[in-house]
């Protein structure tokens, strides 16, 4: 194989074997210390499971990074390769640490409120201040716009955003996590197709990290996301939208704000449905109830596994829309 698709092989490849390799360690450790989601309203589930699935993706992007970076040093994978990712590293530098940064503090904000259930204003600060610390780093939407307040402002709005619809969307087996590695997987193809080899390779290795999760999940749960998991993924898949560059002299600029809301259209579609029917019933939009798309179809006569690989075909649909476009 030659350079980049080996990279992007061994990115997907390594994080998912880490992460469900892992899964098992921090399952057990989540048991030992209590952190499991316990039986009860709209739960379907009548034992405790633990909340190890955010712990499991964490650990799938953290060593084959820690393994790039030693294989980097030690120019084990060839002058082509080493130069193109070693390019993208110093151009990006502030920017990765802080996107690391960034999804290490949303996996403790999850986790915390997986623990100790935190209160709606508190989560929201903690996740408004790790947006602003991203776009401070550098990784901003302009929408063609330049102006830096606006800048600013869309950039921790979409942040927030898309790490809340998929904190919400985490309801049922196997549906954040697998639409989590669908669309990292469509903006890691979306990157590559621009040349842009390091940030494609980021989102290859969220989408092996996600996928690794799924088989403990999917059909049938052994852990849970949590929302130590969701928010990762989450911030993670509005970091990816942000990073590559969509617009290209030949397309339009509408195409470059299309693309990445092709790509994470039913996490958006379901958030944007919930939020508007609990405003419209008079109920805060924060508090769960089963009015997500995942249950409706279970109400339509679906099982449950059936109305998440429905949901999973959409928008896998949706996204080769936007690869095509």
């Amino acid at each position: 194989m030659s350079f980049p698709f080996t990279i992007y092989s061994i990115a997907l490849l390594s994080a998912l074997a880490a992460s469900a390799l892992s899964l098992p360690f921090w399952r057990r450790g989540c048991l030992r210390i209590g952190l499991v989601d316990d039986p009860g309203h709209r739960k379907i589930h009548d034992t405790p499971i633990p909340l190890a699935g955010g712990l499991a993706v964490m650990t799938g992007l953290l060593l084959p990074l820690l393994a790039a970076i030693l294989t980097l040093k030690l120019n084990l994978l060839g002058a082509e390769a080493v130069d193109r990712l070693s390019y993208g590293l110093g151009k990006r530098a502030g920017q990765l640490a802080a996107i690391f940064v960034g999804a290490l503090g949303m996996l403790v904000l999850g986790g915390l409120d997986d623990r100790h259930e935190l209160r709606p204003a508190a989560k929201f600060s903690g996740q408004f201040l790790i947006a602003l610390l991203v776009a401070a780093a550098g990784v901003r939407i302009t929408l063609f716009v330049d102006n830096l307040f606006f800048s600013y402002a869309v950039t921790i709005l979409w942040i927030l955003t898309v790490t809340n619809a998929c904190n919400f969307q985490d309801n049922m087996n196997g549906l954040c996590a697998g639409l989590g590695a669908l669309a990292a997987a469509a903006f890691g193809l979306l990157a590559a197709a621009h040349g842009q080899y390091l940030v494609a390779s980021i989102a290859f290795l969220v989408c092996g990290a996600a996928a690794g999760f799924l088989p403990h999940n999917f059909p049938h749960a052994r852990a849970f996301l949590g929302d130590a998991g969701s928010h990762l993924i989450g911030f993670l898949l509005a970091v990816l939208a942000i990073l590559p560059h969509f617009y290209t002299p030949k397309a339009p600029q509408t195409l470059a704000v299309l693309k990445p809301l092709l790509v994470l259209a039913v996490t958006l579609a379901d958030l944007v449905w919930v939020v508007a029917l609990r405003t419209w019933t008079g109920r805060p939009f924060w508090i769960g109830d089963t009015n997500h798309f995942s249950h409706r179809l279970v109400r339509c006569g679906l099982s449950r596994t059936r109305a998440v690989l429905v949901l999973w075909l959409v928008a896998a649909l949706a996204a080769a829309l936007a690869l095509i476009l």
